[in-house]
């Protein structure tokens, strides 16, 4: 069983050879991959499938990864991060800017991407969960609620995922419970933080 939970990640970079090598990568890794070798095609599939996650590469012919990645905030809601040879301080601004989930600079190969990758899904479940979808853990395995609390942890507490999980290890044993069961107890708390705090 991959440790990596499963989604669907477009993959989009007008390099060929990077492109197939990712997708190939991420497909061995457990993840439904859609690629594209050009941001005007990147759109279209990301209208038509949805996915959980997009991998952009910045600097193609035609519309950049930058103009991709403000169509999926504004209108997709799909969270992105970048693969690019480009580490200049104007480029990583603009990263910020944007809102990329992470920042990857070439070259790289899939193992250096792929725990990245994971991170980013997790926190795409927290977050999720904590918008109120399956708050309580319902029809997760213990395997996603683990990576989904650590995505939380992650982003709450400013860690990495390895410290991450280390951390909610730590709460589960403080508590005297399973650590899928302290995994639904944290998103379930994230989910009520988050409902108090909406306007209205």
């Amino acid at each position: 069983m991959t440790p990596y939970p499963k989604g669907t990640i477009l993959v989009v970079d007008d390099d060929r050879l990077v492109l197939a090598t990712l997708a190939h990568g991420l497909t061995q890794a457990g993840y439904d991959v859609i690629d594209a070798d050009n941001g005007d095609d990147a759109i279209l599939l990301a209208r038509e499938h949805q996915p959980d996650l997009a991998l952009l590469d910045i600097r193609m012919q035609g519309k950049s990864g930058f103009d991709v990645a403000a169509y999926l905030r504004e209108y997709c809601q799909i969270p992105f991060m970048f693969l690019s040879a480009f580490s200049d301080d104007a480029t990583v601004a603009q990263v910020k800017a944007l809102g990329a989930v992470a920042y990857l600079v070439k070259p790289l190969d899939i193992a250096q991407i792929l725990p990245s990758v994971a991170t980013a899904m997790a926190d795409v479940q927290a977050q999720r969960s904590a918008a109120g979808v399956s708050a309580s853990g319902e029809g997760h395995s213990p395997e996603q609620l683990q990576w989904m609390a650590v995505g939380l942890l992650m982003q709450r507490d400013g860690l990495g995922a390895a410290p991450a999980l280390q951390r909610l290890q730590q709460l589960a044993a403080e508590a005297a419970r399973p650590v899928a069961e302290q995994a639904a107890q944290l998103l379930s708390a994230a989910a009520a933080r988050s409902e108090n705090a909406r306007p209205g």
